[in-house]
């Protein structure tokens, strides 16, 4: 966790610097659901899903992660990383991340919604890259955990 904290406030300075993100969202973003969920991560460059979890009735889940920055003032139309539907996995986590690199809410959608979300006609980056909208991801899913307001 240590590790993560410094990499969290290297890449808050980075985007500071320069202005362009350093591309470590999805390690933060998986990070933060193993420590806020409890999901287990996989090893590294495991094909299809970045976690399991163990549902009540002991069956095992496996859950893609995808994160997003959500800077203060930006721009509507949002996009998540590319969901493979050839790959072996239940359902998403969607890491939402405020300009700190602290999750601020989480997401889950059930593969069916997502399936049936990228293939809806009308957009390139949907259908052809399997980039779901931050809107979109959050209407077909659930909250799973939202962050206690600040203050």
């Amino acid at each position: 966790m240590e590790v993560l904290r410094e990499a969290k406030q290297l890449a808050r300075r980075y985007h500071e610097l320069t202005g362009k993100p350093l591309g470590v969202t999805g390690e933060v973003a998986e990070y933060e659901a193993h420590r806020i969920l409890g999901v287990e991560l996989t090893e590294a460059r495991n094909a299809g899903y970045d976690a399991t979890e163990r549902t009540s009735g002991g069956t095992i889940r496996h859950l893609q992660i995808k994160g997003r920055c959500m800077l203060p003032n930006c721009k509507p139309g949002q996009r998540i990383g590319r969901i493979d539907a050839t790959k072996n996995w239940d359902a998403v986590l969607l890491v939402l991340l405020d300009e700190n690199f602290d999750a601020t809410a989480i997401y889950e959608a059930p593969r069916a919604e997502v399936l049936e979300a990228l293939a809806e006609p009308g957009s390139r980056a949907r259908n052809e890259r399997g980039a779901l909208a931050v809107s979109k991801f959050k209407a077909i899913g659930k909250l799973r955990w939202p962050r206690a307001p600040l203050g």
